[in-house]
């Protein structure tokens, strides 16, 4: 079965720097585009940065360009490097992957569990 774990979240101070990473995890045979997310209580998610493949091409929400970047590499794993932090990207992070199970089947949406970034004096 196919997982998608997060993990480096945390509590940081404004200006500091977080990476986040993604795990895919399960027997699949390839997967797409890979996301990050996040959300706070109340509010809809937010798509923050995408990658396409190990190379690009990115994008990114115009409140992180410049100070997040997404990677990825080609063992299933996906990055958030985070800069320059401010108390408005605390949220709760998602990973996201459209993961084809094996040759022939449709991408299929997974998410992870997400991971609580905190930014705060």
């Amino acid at each position: 079965q196919v997982q998608l774990v997060e993990s480096g979240g945390g509590l940081v101070q404004p200006g500091g720097s977080l990476t986040l990473s993604c795990a895919v995890s399960g027997s699949l045979f390839s997967i797409g585009i890979m996301r990050w997310y996040r959300q706070t209580p109340g509010k809809q998610r937010e798509l923050v940065a995408s990658i396409t493949t190990t190379t690009g091409p990115t994008n990114y929400a115009d409140s992180v360009k410049g100070r997040f970047t997404i990677s990825r590499d080609n063992r299933k794993m996906v990055y958030l490097q985070m800069n320059s932090l401010k108390s408005e990207d605390t949220a709760v992070y998602y990973c996201n992957a459209d993961i084809r199970v094996r040759l022939g089947s449709p991408l299929t949406d997974y998410w992870g569990q997400g991971t609580q970034v905190t930014v705060s004096s």
